[in-house]
């Protein structure tokens, strides 16, 4: 399966793969979306982690999909369904189990609601110097306005500028 922003890899280099790859080895669990969950569940469980070290960290990661369509038991190994019924519970259950980071990865909607409900403890964005002209916003128009507090910036080689926040207080 090839992955549908191509355009994004031009950009990637050591570097900006270090920063990845320290973020997925923080975290021990992964939560998605339907489509998401769909495209990785076709692509990671195929990868050899001789050749792509990240692929053996993300099978084997506990993953928590979040869909109302997609039905158990689900094909890709350690993957849990949670129903959009239950999920800010479900969410909310999860972050305080012990363990290390949870992280989401696209999932745009999803990223929304966990900002939306309080469940986003920080934002992790690439932004990559290129425009592109069409494609899905990372917020829609209309929704509520969020704060958010700056906690790390850092510019690649490649342009690309990765931001980390995290929601302001009050």
């Amino acid at each position: 399966m090839e992955a549908p922003e191509r355009w994004r890899f031009a950009y990637d280099n050591e570097e900006l793969g270090g920063v990845v790859m320290k973020s997925f080895a923080a975290s021990d669990a992964l939560l998605m979306g339907r489509v998401l969950y769909e495209e990785w569940a076709a692509y990671w469980p195929e990868q050899d982690p001789e050749q792509n070290p990240i692929a053996s960290l993300i099978n084997g990661f506990a993953k928590y999909v979040v869909s109302d369509s997609l039905e158990e038991p689900l094909a890709w190994q350690n993957s849990t369904l949670i129903r959009g019924d239950e999920f800010a519970e479900g969410i909310s259950d999860l972050k305080r189990q012990p363990g290390k980071d949870i992280v989401v990865s696209g999932s745009g909607a999803l990223v929304r609601s966990l900002l939306e409900r309080g469940l986003l403890d920080a934002l992790q964005l690439f932004v990559h110097p290129v425009v592109l002209g069409a494609g899905k916003r990372l917020f829609a128009e209309g929704e509520e306005r969020t704060a958010l507090e700056l906690t790390d910036s850092r510019t690649f080689a490649t342009g690309v500028v990765h931001l980390t926040y995290k929601p302001a207080e009050g």
